[in-house]
């Protein structure tokens, strides 16, 4: 198992060769395995990866697949292994794709038209036996008029095309006369002239797919997208041939020992997730077996994104090392957030807004706006589905679809999870639970009473949907479906787009008492957690899942983890921040139009995202650095304006509303006032920032020790303040890391001068010292106990303690808790002040190790237990405010 792994975002302007040129960086920081984003073939100038358009072969603009093995022996020769993102739920929607393509150019009779999901039976006439293609940039007859659509002749494939957008799209041979003139067709097809127009208008209705405007995809689409994405269609990876021709690669590079482990991007979005995990480790078992005596291992790393809600724990049935971390995201940072802050922010946001609702019914109202809006299609597509079903038993047949509709909305508006996995033997207990809470809240919705025809649709619903309770080791994966299998598959694989559109792409957007608590895999329900509560949540992981990934930065955050580690120290002095908050709120200019709501959350972003480096005086001595940082904010504003859809939208758009909010960030950048209120925040941000780093050290310590495996994002090992994607892409900056990291490694101890603090080379080596116990100690962090430890005295509610011990290995993790501002001093070069504040709070140790003498892992310095085995927490946390100690002799 990875003890600790780097997560790389590959891509045209970071390829196999620079990774392998960082592979000396990553060993030294000591990482165990890169963690590489998708390899496999993408769409031309892809900057992530995740819109595949050959699952077969390796990426050539990273490098292609002689780059790859380059990369594997460089870390190989350096002890390091891979992990590969992989992708099976969706490809590309793109001409480049060439499943896709011949799907377009043959239809239902295409070789591989049983690779995605599309309904070839549409209700819709105009639909049937095609694919809806809405690539138009207006409507249908708009376009054609203005010449949007035309024909083209490939002279080196000698064939004819329809170009649209700049694109170029196959046509139905059987539509094209035999031994035409490819330039008289396009002559007689011209859009210049009317006649010609209507020519090819008829050569378009005679294809296997049908043009539309892009507004009419989530009316109209007859196939599985990713989310609301057009871009990216449904893979039927539950089909063996499918499933067979997506993981022919990985399991290749996994044979030959280039790969070690996989990753699997939205595991949500698969048909059978239960069944597909326990057809890839029979796959990965036996690809294990031919892999080079060299790179044997007993199994491969198998861990999947997953987002849970503060519930939930991954299905006890799936065959994973655990998810990606997520989980561990939301939950340190939430127990660095003081639940007494919570009340006054959540009040202060509802002066602004107005809006009285709790997060609850406002999560079912964005739900609710998602499924009419967004979603029509899919949830329209599941009715027909359980119309289908109510038909062939007198009993329901009498349900009609309006009902259906109705009732099935609210069930969808209430659920409280991604999805069930019902399809796997049926409900498991969790399943249930989270089912029966749906639907009680939907039954409030509708206000249907017992005894009413709503509650008994409803109750027939959640029968419906209740999947079989076959034994799922030996029940075969279905190549046809019946219509209760086919409603239940629509339906689980319609609940996590939901899910993840309304909460995250929408409801974090448009509620934001205090921004650090807006996270991928956050619940806008749990603004914070009790060390109890944590500690149960770190123990269930080590006892089931004990290698997941432990994360604190991803490729899809909303923003860095040291920008949330900032705002976190907001929940430490609320009221003074409300009133600081209110006045910059109100002194940002509005045009008329920019809410208060709007204002607060760009004012939280200034704070979180100001670079620690850089001092207030830098607005008017480097303009153009502030400049461009502004223009990175001005683009998360933009995606946060319209992802919140209640004044503009990504379908909407609103230009003289997104005007107004530019218009706010002009006026701090160009206007004198705007410079200096700027200026204001910026030093507030400054007098956050010490605070902030005692944050995220705690939060880099307990990622790093806690059982799991630690993931670092690209880049994060410095300050991170970084925005949503694209800006948490950006390119790393290698260099100066590297030169820090020589300097750690050259000295004994890890200082915590003010210089080293802002530009993060404390964090740096932390880590690095933390990944250097975790490889001189594999069985104590990998597989040893964590116990909660007590503390004593004045401030012992500042601090969490564990104990891990593994047979005669023991180490103590300490680490503060809502006292980030009293500690300031660690990160201002006073680490006696912040000492004096722990006065006589002590840790206690259990009574089998009070004797031993401890040896600080960050400096060497060494300590002994007083009497009744008390070690003093100023001694402990002498320079920095996180320890990690081990036995002296260790």
């Amino acid at each position: 198992m990875p003890h600790a792994t780097a997560r790389l975002q590959l891509h045209a302007g970071y390829t196999f060769e620079d990774a392998r040129a960082c592979v000396d960086y990553y060993a030294d920081l000591g990482v165990s395995h890169l963690y590489l984003s998708p390899i496999t073939c993408a769409r031309p100038g892809s900057t992530h990866g995740y819109d595949v358009i050959d699952h077969g072969a390796v990426n050539p603009e990273l490098g292609g697949e002689c780059a790859l093995r380059d990369l594997a022996r460089a870390a190989r020769r350096r002890g390091l292994g891979l992990i590969a993102d992989i992708v099976p739920n969706h490809m590309a929607a793109h001409p480049a794709n060439a499943w896709w393509r011949d799907v377009l150019e043959h239809g239902a009779a295409s070789a591989h038209a049983r690779c995605f999901d599309i309904d070839w039976d549409a209700p819709d006439p105009a639909l049937r036996g095609k694919v809806l293609l809405p690539i138009l940039p207006d409507s249908y007859g708009v376009s054609l008029a203005q010449g949007a659509m035309a024909l083209r002749y490939d002279a080196d494939a000698g064939r004819i095309e329809l170009e649209v957008s700049g694109q170029r799209y196959p046509l139905a041979p059987e539509s094209l006369a035999r031994g035409q003139d490819p330039q008289a067709l396009l002559r007689r097809c011209d859009p210049a002239r009317a006649a010609g127009r209507e020519r090819l208008h008829r050569l378009l209705e005679s294809q296997h797919y049908r043009l539309a405007w892009w507004r009419c995809a989530a009316d109209q689409i007859n196939w599985r997208r990713f989310f609301e994405i057009s871009e990216l269609v449904g893979v039927r990876v539950e089909d063996e041939a499918v499933f067979n021709a997506v993981h022919a690669l990985p399991l290749r590079l996994y044979a030959e020992g280039l790969l070690d482990g996989l990753r699997i991007d939205h595991i949500d979005g698969l048909a059978a997730p239960g069944a597909y995990l326990r057809r890839l480790n029979r796959c990965l078992a036996e690809a294990g077996a031919r892999r080079p005596p060299s790179c044997a291992q007993s199994q491969a790393y198998l861990v999947a994104e997953k987002i849970l809600a503060p519930d939930e724990a991954p299905d006890a049935r799936w065959q994973l090392h655990g998810t990606t971390g997520y989980d561990f995201m939301d939950q340190v940072g939430a127990l660095l957030h003081d639940p007494q802050a919570e009340a006054p922010l959540r009040a202060f946001w509802q002066m602004l807004t107005g809006d009285l609702r709790t997060p609850p019914r406002q999560l079912e109202a964005a739900r609710t706006r998602m499924l009419q809006r967004h979603f029509p299609a899919e949830r329209l597509a599941l009715v027909r589905c359980l119309e289908r079903l109510a038909r062939q038993d007198r009993r329901t047949r009498d349900w009609s679809a309006p009902a259906m509709d109705r009732v099935l909305s609210a069930w969808l508006a209430a659920f409280p999870v991604y999805r069930t996995y019902a399809e796997d033997g049926g409900r498991s207990d969790a399943d249930r639970h989270h089912c029966e809470a749906a639907a009680q809240r939907a039954a409030a919705l509708l206000h249907a009473l017992p005894g009413t025809a709503d509650a008994a649709l409803l109750a027939q619903m959640d029968r419906w949907l209740g999947g079989s309770p076959a034994d799922p080791a030996t029940a075969p994966l279905p190549q046809s479906e019946p219509n209760a299998a086919q409603a239940l598959r629509r339906f689980q694989q319609l609940t996590p787009p939901l899910a993840a559109k309304a909460l995250e792409d929408t409801l974090f957007y448009r509620y934001g008492p205090l921004l650090s608590r807006n996270e991928v895999g956050a619940s806008p329900q749990r603004f914070a957690l009790s060390p109890e509560a944590f500690h149960a949540l770190v123990e269930a992981r080590a006892r089931d899942f004990p290698h997941a990934m432990l994360a604190t930065a991803t490729h899809d955050h909303k923003r860095g983890e040291d920008a949330r580690a900032r705002l976190a120290v907001v929940s430490e002095m609320p009221q003074a921040w409300r009133k600081t908050a209110y006045r910059w709120t109100h002194a940002l200019p509005d045009a008329g139009l920019l809410t208060l709501a709007d204002r607060y959350l760009l004012v939280q972003t200034l704070i979180g995202a100001w670079p620690a480096d850089w001092d207030a005086d830098i607005i008017e001595q480097r303009p153009e650095s502030v400049a461009a940082w502004i223009e990175r904010v001005a683009q998360w504003q933009l995606k946060a304006l319209r992802e919140a859809k209640l004044h503009t939208s990504w379908t909407d758009p609103d230009p003289a509303y997104e005007a107004a909010g530019l218009g706010a960030l002009e006026f701090l950048r160009d206007a004198a006032p705007g410079r200096r209120l700027l200026a204001e925040i910026a030093a507030y941000a400054l007098e956050l920032a010490p605070a902030g780093m005692n944050n995220s050290l705690a939060q880099t310590l307990l990622r790093n020790t806690l059982p799991g495996v630690p993931d670092l994002y690209q880049g994060t090992e410095l300050w991170d303040y970084s925005l949503v994607d694209p800006d948490n892409r950006r390119a790393v900056d290698y260099p100066p890391r590297i030169a820090m990291l020589a300097r750690t490694r050259a000295s004994a101890a890890v200082r915590a001068s003010a210089t080293d603090w802002r530009s993060g080379a404390v964090k740096q080596a932390l880590i690095q010292r933390l990944l250097a116990a975790r490889q001189r100690h594999p069985a104590l962090f990998g597989q040893g106990e964590c116990v909660p430890l007590a503390v004593t005295g004045t401030h012992a509610q500042h601090v969490v303690a564990w104990l891990r011990r593994h047979e005669e290995e023991h180490a103590l993790i300490v680490a503060p808790r809502l006292c980030a501002l009293r500690l300031s001093g660690y990160a201002r070069g006073e680490p006696r002040a912040a000492r004096d504040f722990w006065a006589d709070t002590a840790l206690c140790l259990p009574d089998a190790i009070k004797g031993l003498s401890w040896r600080d892992a960050m400096g060497g310095e060494k300590a002994r237990s007083g009497s009744g085995g008390a070690l003093p927490l100023s001694e402990l946390l002498h320079e920095l405010p996180v320890a990690l100690w081990l036995p002296a002799a260790a």
